[in-house]
């Protein structure tokens, strides 16, 4: 039985501010010395990155720096990794914090669509038995938010919404007014924040602009919103709250127990034991591909490799000794001119295809490796043409691996997620990557050699395998 102090911060719907409010309450948090463990429900990359900077840049301007560096932000989603591994991978990521925060998506009882509760941010605070914390926009109610808390309070009786933060607030009268409407409803008042103009995250085509592309910009909104939440929430009362979570009885997922268990499964396979030295798997990085879970790092230095990343937007080199590659997801489309400028990298991303060394590329990846990129040239590894679309392609999806590929042996059923607003002719290669079967059936990706690139965002968790068959095929040093 572990103990984790734990908040899960919904909202009735997107839009009511889960995000600014769950980043200053991990910044403020941070301030006070507590170890904060950050996490998001639900696929999405961007709001992690807010999420690990906020705390990290909290920690450091208090002079609290943790020891072992800054907490990544982590995904939970129970559609892409199971609801199964929601409590393991919980408890892998928050080991050893003072206060686990988990930001839900959309609205509370909001999930993969046609599938009732799975992946909403309800079904994972009940997998975590963890109090829920409702942030409302009250900028146009008063008296009617009583009605809309009961309402989100008793819907689901195994769901403990515990608290509220009532964001957006107007004046002093207006909170006056809204908390006499809520004094009856038995949630608990835990915060009032004003409306301001002051802390906004710039968006775009896909949501928020990452963190890494506004980092300066980014500690100051981050310095603003712990002030804003120290001002206006009750940090002792979400602190108790938090504490009042009962034990998991679940245990930590382990990334070096899932490598072993993999291997076992395939007959023949190495194994880290086996190696004569660690293969370098390149991963990048960089503003232009800011996409991945941290799963993956951990994934395949569990399986034998050495990780080292670098970014396509200022390296001209793999790293040395470069026998794998990993290119995510990101916002090519943005930096297609920078990064068809760096001509010696893109060749030297090619020479690896020819080579016969492997390359997973999901996404932004995909692009990268196409021949062109809005009319950007960009690797040549396939014999595509990638360009912006006016058309947003999102949504989980279901697929089969139709051929043997360096991630899965054919016949291995995922699940994904799209979410990109870029297409690419053809859409598929003579090989393609994978076969959806759910929602839609067509194919999709590019199965060439060893290279693997799809629009398709896999959580490695849920398929551990293709972390040690990557590695597998990588070539290393010794060889």
């Amino acid at each position: 039985m572990v103990s984790v102090p734990r908040l899960v911060i919904a909202a009735p719907a997107s839009g009511s501010g889960k995000t600014t409010v769950t980043a200053g309450l991990m910044a403020a948090f941070a301030e006070r010395g507590l170890d904060v463990s950050p996490h998001k429900v639900g696929p999405d990359y961007i709001d992690p990155g807010y999420h690990a900077l906020a705390i990290s840049s909290a920690a450091s301007s208090a002079g609290r720096s943790r020891a072992g560096g800054a907490r990544p932000g982590r995904n939970l989603d129970a559609y892409l990794c199971g609801p199964q591994r929601i409590a393991p991978l919980f408890l892998h990521g928050a080991a050893g914090c003072d206060l686990a925060l988990v930001e839900g998506v959309m609205g509370l009882f909001d999930g993969a669509a046609g599938q009732g509760e799975l992946a909403s941010t309800a079904h994972v605070a009940k997998l975590l038995r963890a109090p829920v914390v409702l942030v409302v926009d009250a900028s146009s109610q008063s008296r009617s938010v009583a009605a809309l808390v009961h309402g989100f309070a008793s819907w689901d009786p195994e769901v403990r919404v515990a608290g509220v933060i009532l964001n957006k607030v107007g004046s002093d009268r207006h909170e006056a007014m809204l908390r006499e409407a809520l004094e009856g409803c038995g949630v608990p008042v835990l915060g009032a924040l004003r409306r301001t103009r002051e802390v906004r995250a710039p968006s775009r085509h896909l949501g928020l602009v990452p963190v890494a592309e506004r980092q300066a910009e980014a500690v100051d909104a981050a310095a603003a919103l712990a002030a804003r939440v120290r001002e206006g929430c009750d940090l002792e009362g979400l602190l108790a709250l938090a504490r009042s979570a009962p034990p998991l009885s679940e245990a930590a997922w382990d990334p070096e127990e899932e490598m072993r268990r993999a291997v076992e499964a395939v007959p023949g396979a190495a194994g880290r034991g086996d190696r004569a030295a660690r293969p370098v798997v390149a991963v990048a990085g960089g503003a232009a591909f800011t996409f991945s879970y941290a799963e993956h790092t951990e994934l395949l230095t569990a399986a034998g490799a050495r990780v080292v990343p670098f970014d396509p937007l200022r390296d001209e080199r793999l790293p040395e000794g470069t026998g794998g590659l990993v290119i995510g997801g990101g916002f090519p489309e943005v930096y297609a001119p920078e990064l068809s400028a760096n001509e010696p990298l893109r060749e030297a991303v090619a020479e690896l295809a020819a080579s016969g060394a492997p390359i997973a590329a999901e996404c932004a990846g995909l692009l990268y490796l196409a021949r062109s990129l809005d009319g950007e040239p960009m690797c040549g590894v396939l014999t595509a043409e990638a360009r912006m679309s006016e058309r947003l392609t999102l949504g989980y999806r279901e697929a089969v691996a139709i051929s043997d590929t360096a991630l899965a042996a054919a016949g291995t059923r995922v699940r994904g997620h799209e979410f990109h607003r870029t297409t690419i002719v053809p859409g598929a290669g003579a090989e393609p990557a994978w076969g959806l079967v759910h929602p839609e059936r067509r194919t999709e990706g590019f199965a060439q050699g060893n290279v693997h690139a799809s629009y398709l965002h896999v959580h490695w968790a849920s398929v551990p395998g293709a972390a040690s068959r990557f590695a597998d095929r990588c070539v290393s040093p010794a060889r």
